[in-house]
């Protein structure tokens, strides 16, 4: 379980863009069940054009690593602006990834909580329908960490619409931890569904 564990979300530099890279193969090629269009280029990789941008434009995005127990677990990549919303300030998770051996033991959940509090305000998270798994995890998580007070709402999209989480993150009082509070076995709170 997450809670004997000691997860780190870090500020990830220039110096980790190799670090990052293979881990977003890992992660794509996850995601190529999803979205079956994604392909592999000629030299074998399915590559991520525009990780370099998260050191050229650090204003509008943020990398993250993140690590349990000190060892490389996964990674965030968060902008500012959202294809979700016109609100250029809004910040919403372009990429999520926890390496399959720390799924489902509340790595990801402490994570996620770790970013939002981490970079606080209005967020969206976007999820494919088709990925119904990635779909409880964030319906989960944001109920849990909004106390039910997030709005859900759909999108179209090819091949399979969109689900879209937005809320709103504060930093946590300075005498309280940066993880999840719900208890073990105890309900999470729903979600308020728009439209």
């Amino acid at each position: 379980m997450a809670d004997s564990q000691e997860i780190v979300l870090k500020a990830a530099s220039s110096s980790d863009e190799a670090l990052l890279s293979n881990l977003l193969e890992l992660y794509i090629h996850d995601l190529s069940d999803v979205f079956p269009e994604l392909e592999l280029g000629s030299d074998g990789r399915f590559g991520y054009p525009q990780l370099p941008l998260y050191w050229s434009e650090q204003e509008r995005r943020f990398a993250f690593l993140l690590r349990c127990d000190g060892r490389v677990a996964g990674f965030v990549l968060a902008t500012r602006g959202s294809p979700a919303t016109e609100d250029t300030d809004v910040l919403d998770i372009a990429e999520f990834f926890v390496m399959r051996r720390y799924r489902r033991s509340g790595v990801g959940r402490r994570a996620a909580c770790l970013l939002w509090r981490a970079l606080p305000g209005q967020w969206t998270v976007r999820v494919s329908e088709g990925n119904r798994g990635a779909l409880h995890f964030w319906a989960g998580v944001i109920a849990e960490f909004t106390n039910g007070t997030a709005i859900e709402s759909r999108r179209p999209g090819h091949p399979n619409g969109w689900r879209v989480f937005s809320f709103e993150s504060a930093p946590p009082p300075a005498n309280k931890p940066l993880q999840p509070t719900r208890r073990a076995g105890a309900a999470a709170p729903r979600l308020k569904r728009k439209g």
